[in-house]
């Protein structure tokens, strides 16, 4: 389907969806959560750090505690190369201490890239020319969710869609639906896509309700960047995106609305890294004193090229591959709690060496961002059919047997959000690293599932060993008939049933 997107009054539409009344209910004295200038006071008042200091901010970090922002602005200004060994240690450990020594593995879908904005970093953005406009309608909605799930073998995707009326609220809720409705037999059993999340543009809490009806899983919108004059320049004018705050407490209007699962995230590049950081964790901590529900996931991107758009080249604020790993160790540190999501934006040898670190716990993989690029199955990136140029284009079974040889197991657990350990029930699961228990339980019996239905020989010889060393962990950390359950579930799985979990 294609749509003549110019036509679309940009301003009118921002006057329509923009609802004051859904933000000023969240804003203090008048002002958001985030303080340009406090921000930078912090940061340079903390330039010297005191390794005693240091060490006490690790171990806050180590009990799941969320920092403060004079604690992150202290991490911020380590130099000193010993110190930041320890906190990458540090990182290392509280990731498995809640998420234990799996991967969970999705992929996107990309549903549409008609958008009214004009984002200058973004090949999506209303006035580039070179992109071939296009909306996925229902059919070649679930034809993609059948390649993705019944011959890739994903269980959960990341749905995108431009901010536009063609992919509102009600067409997000259609391709839900329309996901969730696919079925396809494999080698052994069957493919079925069991948890959709979704990276729109922000809602009003009336649409957001409609999505949680549909069972939405986490609603990730980024903020791109927290300085608020940056993002007035990059975000022009009458368009909706130029509204900050509307943006800003679209978390807050998810969780009002019941969508208890939400995802933040930073565009790397746009501005300052170390100003974003304070930024989300300013963001993570006004969810949690006013929802006590903090973020689901926290992501990463870099900035990448993009057809006909000259900002991403000219920017003063890219991130080195150095600046990135300390990063994504810092935001592990601040939010302890949070799951990490890295992504094939990434080349292959960043995502080795920053998998092999130990801190993220989400990745995704055989990833293609064009509009209907999974069924048309062409295999070369075609720029203008993307909103951006990815660095790692690998199988998922390659993805899965490196991490196997790497020692992770990889999860396609989706059991958490169908059994309620959502919200503030998973947060309290996750603060007491009892979640990590759940985690090693469903990701034995989900890459099971992958190996025998998916994976060639050699991957399964590989993926095998961590299995069996997964699970003669889990006899020693689980009660005797959970462990019981555990065979019994496998020897069923092997059978050919599927979708067993804790």
């Amino acid at each position: 389907m294609f749509l003549n997107f110019e036509t679309v009054e940009t301003q009118s539409l921002a006057d329509q969806i923009i609802k004051e009344n859904e933000i000023e209910r969240y804003l203090e004295k008048g002002r958001d959560f985030i303080n340009d200038e406090e921000i930078w006071e912090k940061l340079n008042k903390h330039v010297e750090p005191d390794p005693v200091r240091v060490r006490e901010i690790l171990a806050k970090s180590l009990a799941i505690e969320t920092l403060e922002p004079d604690e992150l602005a202290v991490l911020i200004n380590v130099k000193d190369p010993e110190l930041w060994e320890e906190m990458f240690a540090t990182a290392r450990e509280i990731k498995k201490k809640v998420y234990d020594n799996r991967i969970v593995t999705f992929a996107p879908l990309y549903c549409g890239n008609l958008c009214i904005n004009n984002c200058l970093y973004c090949g999506f953005r209303r006035e580039n020319k070179v992109i071939k406009r296009r909306v996925l309608t229902i059919e070649e909605v679930k034809r993609e969710a059948e390649v993705l799930a019944g011959e890739i073998g994903h269980k959960r995707l990341i749905v995108v869609y431009g901010e536009h009326p063609a992919t509102g609220a009600e067409y997000i809720r259609d391709t839900i639906e329309a996901i969730y409705s696919v079925k396809v037999k494999t080698r052994r059993g069957y493919g079925q896509i069991r948890r959709v999340n979704v990276n729109a543009a922000p809602m009003s809490i009336d649409e957001l309700k409609m999505l949680k009806e549909v069972g939405i899983g986490t609603y990730q919108v980024f903020q791109e960047t927290y300085h608020h004059e940056t993002y007035a320049q990059i975000h022009p004018k009458g368009t909706v995106k130029h509204h900050y705050q509307w943006r800003l407490y679209c978390h807050h209007r998810a969780l009002e609305a019941g969508v208890d699962d939400v995802g933040l995230g930073v565009l790397f590049g746009l501005y300052d890294w170390r100003f974003e950081l304070m930024g989300l964790l300013y963001h993570a901590r006004d969810l949690e004193k006013k929802f006590g529900i903090g973020p689901h996931t926290i992501s990463f991107p870099r900035l990448e090229p993009a057809a006909n758009t000259p900002f991403v080249q000219e920017t003063k604020y890219k991130v080195s591959d150095e600046d990135f790993k300390k990063v994504i160790c810092l935001i592990r540190l601040a939010v302890p709690y949070t799951g990490m999501i890295l992504t094939a934006r990434e080349p292959a040898h960043i995502r080795r060496e920053i998998l092999g670190l130990g801190i993220v716990t989400q990745t995704d993989a055989s990833t293609k961002i064009g509009i209907g690029a999974y069924s048309d199955r062409y295999t070369e990136q075609e720029l203008e059919r993307q909103q951006f140029q990815i660095g790692d284009p690998r199988s998922l079974e390659e993805v899965i047997r490196e991490l196997a040889e790497m020692g992770y197991i990889t999860s396609f657990c989706t059991a958490g959000y169908r059994c309620g350990r959502t919200g503030e029930r998973i947060m309290d699961l996750l603060v007491k690293g009892k979640e990590r228990i759940f985690c090693k339980l469903n990701a034995v019996l989900t890459f099971k599932e992958w190996l025998d239905d998916f994976a060639s020989e050699e991957t399964k010889e590989v993926a095998q060993k961590v299995i069996e060393k997964e699970m003669e962990e889990l006899k020693g950390m689980v009660p005797e008939g959970v462990y019981q359950k555990l065979l019994e579930y496998y020897q069923r799985i092997e059978n050919g049933e599927r979708d067993l979990y804790f």
